[in-house]
């Protein structure tokens, strides 16, 4: 082990989805989200990544014709406590029934409990979009659904599903969340059917749920694909939607019934069924 190690903090003053989509597609190492932002740590100086994340933040402003503010802050950290101060500010959620923690924190008596580590895979209970997520997963999956979770990430919310006794696919664009969805399957005791690399329009079947916490323009993109991988009479979940975007999901899923709404902060999850 090194004697010390290398933070970046991250504060964009807008677009938090759009950094995180970046990060998570880009960054050959883990990253932490915080308030406002994200913190990256490495035993490698960080300069080369903050440089990515500047250029990342220039082109986006081009693209969206806005401005956005980007704080990158640098520091130098002893390595011994890293570890030990990282799994303290890795916090449990409780999420009725569900109860998230790392694998390094005992389970909750009396709960559905899901056993998920941070990693490059976006998913542990505590950004609103997963909350929200969880909460309709609570609500809308039964014992015997067939759910696809599309673009599965941590596969947190397929897990969820699983632990309700569902018949789980899943599927994503990034290997690494393919890669990393089954592993967290394995270690919660529960197994996907088929999960595969790629997209929704992959699939050979069709669902009661679909799942798919992304972005409101990916979700925009996809509708097409999500509405045929429903049974009549199924539901779509749809989350990763800023409030200031929900017009334009709402819009593109206008032929489904809406049948609940559930804000969180800025966001906005949507059950649609057909």
């Amino acid at each position: 082990m090194q004697e010390y190690y290398y933070t970046l903090t991250v504060r964009p003053s807008s677009h938090l989805s759009l950094f995180c989509d970046f990060l998570s597609d880009t960054v050959p190492i883990g990253f932490e989200e915080i308030d406002g932002g994200f913190v990256i740590r490495s035993e490698d100086e960080l300069e080369t990544i903050g440089w990515g994340i500047e250029q990342f933040c220039e082109a986006l402003q081009k693209a969206l014709a806005t401005s956005i503010d980007l704080d990158l802050t640098y520091t130098k950290e002893q390595n011994s406590d890293w570890v030990a101060a990282y799994q303290q500010s890795v916090t449990p959620v409780a999420i009725e029934p569900f109860y998230i923690h790392p694998t390094w924190d005992e389970p909750k008596g009396g709960a559905i409990n899901i056993a998920i580590d941070p990693t490059l895979a976006f998913g542990t209970g505590h950004h609103p979009t997963t909350a929200t997520c969880l909460k309709a997963v609570a609500k809308h999956v039964q014992a015997n659904s067939k759910v696809l979770d599309v673009g599965c990430g941590s596969g947190i919310l397929g897990i969820a599903a699983l632990k309700l006794g569902a018949a789980v696919d899943a599927c994503d664009t990034d290997l690494v969340c393919v890669d990393n969805s089954k592993v967290n399957a394995g270690q919660n005791g529960v197994a996907f059917g088929e999960v595969w690399e790629g997209s929704a329009a992959l699939r050979n079947k069709t669902y009661d749920v679909v799942i798919a916490n992304i972005v409101a323009d990916v979700l925009v993109m996809i509708a097409s694909d999500l509405k045929a991988a429903l049974k009549d009479g199924g539901k779509i979940i749809l989350s990763g939607i800023l409030d200031k975007y929900e017009a334009k999901v709402t819009r593109a899923f206008s032929s489904l019934e809406l049948v609940e709404r559930i804000p969180q902060d800025e966001w906005v999850t949507l059950i649609v069924k057909k």
